[in-house]
């Protein structure tokens, strides 16, 4: 479900770094959302999906942060077109990257990534719980939101002062009950994902900007339609929401990134390849679910509810 809502103030809180707060026209309550939400913003028919990361309580604004892309349609757009006042359709809050129960919790955010997790803070110590935030960036002046994170438990580790985050040392001895969370660029990502291999199973969330792509490796297959009565050829160089899409079939999608989860579908029978950053491991395993716009087959068929 999208609302209409109008863009109440916007702000530079780094460089290139836009916060952007967002209210219904009418005054009306927005929908409640949890730690780790995020919503799509729709500006001029192109939607990209932000993390809400302002007071959970505030039920009037929301709150998002906007880094700007350069070859990213919509936050060239949200940063030098979209002025105060303009009106957006906005999806309403989902959230793929939940804060899951822990005694303990170790929050790692490379640049924009501490949106998601400014939420996972406020909730951490509401609930008492032990935690601490390692918040790295290129410089102070990319870095934002740290006159509100910085304190007791709080790292912030500029690059060009400190060099990259030590994540082998951040990170320590596997330690049952905790919980690591991260976001970030894919090499932070990569490198808190190998630490935390030797740590207990379900450590470990993350959430990437941009999923991990197939790339050379990617090879043809047939997806068989069963609902449609269709049979597809998905070549190597085209995604499986492409194909169906050029078949003439009409499929919801939104980031085409496997980032938002709204493409997903039931699969049949086969084996999908997942590439996705929506499913959980145990998901993963099941084998009955994909994304299309970004996960591939392991069988040469994979059947669909589709």
């Amino acid at each position: 479900m999208t609302r209409e809502l109008v863009v109440t103030s916007k702000e530079e809180a780094a460089e290139d770094v836009m916060v952007i707060h967002l209210t219904d026209p009418g005054g009306d309550p927005l929908p409640e959302w949890t730690p780790g939400a995020h919503v799509g913003v729709d500006v001029d028919g192109d939607v990209r999906q932000y993390s809400l990361c302002g007071p959970m309580s505030e039920r009037f604004t929301w709150r998002i942060g906007v880094r700007r892309e350069w070859n990213g349609v919509v936050s060239n757009k949200l940063h030098d077109s979209v002025s105060v006042g303009r009106r957006l359709r906005v999806s309403d809050p989902e959230n793929l990257f939940p804060l899951v129960p822990a005694e303990r919790y170790v929050f790692i955010a490379g640049g924009i990534g501490i949106t998601p997790l400014l939420p996972m803070l406020e909730e951490v110590k509401r609930a008492g719980r032990e935690w601490s935030l390692y918040y790295g960036g290129r410089s102070r002046r990319h870095m934002a939101f740290c006159s509100e994170v910085d304190g007791p438990g709080v790292t912030l580790w500029p690059e060009d002062e400190h060099g990259l985050l030590p994540v082998d040392s951040l990170l320590g001895e596997p330690r049952p009950g905790t919980a690591v969370y991260c976001c970030g660029p894919a090499p932070l990502i990569d490198a808190v994902t190998e630490t935390c291999a030797a740590w207990p199973a379900g450590t470990l969330h993350v959430e990437r900007f941009t999923p991990v792509r197939p790339g050379d490796s990617a090879r043809p297959f047939v997806a068989e339609l069963r609902r449609s009565k269709r049979t597809i050829e998905v070549p190597a160089d085209k995604s499986l929401l492409e194909a169906i899409e050029a078949a003439g079939i009409s499929v919801l999608s939104s980031c085409r990134t496997g980032t938002c989860g709204t493409c997903e579908a039931t699969v049949l029978d086969g084996e999908p390849e997942h590439h996705d950053e929506v499913l959980t491991d145990e998901e993963r395993q099941d084998g009955k679910l994909i994304m299309l716009c970004v996960s591939r087959s392991r069988s040469a068929v994979l059947g669909l509810d589709l």
